[in-house]
């Protein structure tokens, strides 16, 4: 099986995913973009998912992406690898999305397969090799069946592994909770520089000591520091410490699964007193009640220790 070069590891480590802030007519508030993307730089994680799931990339015409990854490589320097997601429901906006992010300086590129007519594993081979080839760049394959409602076999993933540009794979959380299992079967079927990768947050702890390589991280776009120190001690085999931290989330980590991460981050953003912003419409803010419970999750995890970010 050929070997991959992973451009250096661009798809290991903590990759913080922060929101895209937008006004009500969905154009971009460059100076709050750049106050969260110098944050995780300034923390030391590992690269910034920009234009992920939390960076509402569905919700964002081809106009706003440029631009959000134009500001993006701009105020980050070089300093920290920027990994652009370029999902989009045609191969062709898809394509040009890519070329888009490369001519801005991107590092690395993810891809979602979003439809709206139900995908064939061949329909997603086919469209994740043309966007690879146009995009040039590392690629990792975003395996998000909750929002794509379409799920990546093994035998699939080992397919797209072998297509030059393809680099690594960003996984949701296993239903069985068998971490080791699951990434000796897909190493065992793809090349040794192939990385594997979680999203999920609440799994991340167990995601970690179990040796993947990547935690593609929600809560890492807001609060990067004690999202790293979780990632470093869960990395240097420290477990009681990085199942500590993790415990520390917990009450964040309940929120995330109740409303969804995406609606707890922007409630975050407002209650750090970094952005007053609202999610994308249809989507609506949280309630009071909600809202209060952020806070007293914040709360919670700011007395837990000196990690966080003051």
């Amino acid at each position: 099986m050929k070997t991959v070069q992973n451009a250096s590891g661009l798809f290991h480590g903590l990759s913080a995913f922060p929101l895209t802030p937008t006004d009500a007519a969905g154009h971009l508030q460059e100076d709050v973009l750049c106050r969260f993307l110098e944050r995780i730089q300034e923390a030391g994680a590992d690269s910034i998912g920009l234009l992920g799931s939390t960076g509402g990339y569905a919700y964002l015409s081809r106009e706003e992406r440029q631009r959000a990854v134009r500001v993006a490589v701009g105020c980050v320097g070089g300093r920290i690898p920027v990994i652009v997601g370029v999902g989009a429901l045609r191969t062709d906006e898809a394509v040009a999305l890519a070329r888009d992010a490369k001519a801005a300086g991107a590092d690395g590129l993810l891809l979602a397969p979003v439809s709206y007519t139900p995908l064939t594993d061949d329909e997603v081979f086919a469209h994740f090799c043309a966007v690879a080839e146009a995009g040039g760049l590392p690629l990792c394959i975003y395996n998000n069946p909750s929002t794509t409602k379409f799920t990546f076999s093994a035998e699939l993933i080992a397919r797209l592994a072998d297509v030059p540009h393809i680099a690594a794979v960003k996984m949701p959380l296993p239903g069985d909770g068998d971490f080791s299992g699951e990434m000796e079967r897909l190493r065992a079927i793809t090349p040794e520089s192939f990385a594997i990768g979680y999203s999920g947050d609440w799994g991340a702890a167990d995601a970690l000591l179990a040796g993947c390589d990547a935690w593609y991280s929600v809560v890492a776009g807001l609060l990067p520091a004690p999202a790293l120190a979780l990632t470093r001690a869960a990395q240097g085999g420290h477990g009681p410490k990085a199942m500590a931290i993790n415990a520390s989330f917990e009450p964040l980590w309940a929120l995330f699964r109740e409303f969804g991460s995406f609606r707890v981050m922007h409630a975050m953003a407002e209650l750090l007193g970094l952005a007053t912003i609202a999610p994308p419409r249809p989507i609506l803010p949280l309630s009071q009640e909600a809202y209060g419970r952020v806070e007293a999750a914040l709360g919670s995890l700011e007395n837990e220790g000196p990690f966080v970010p003051q």
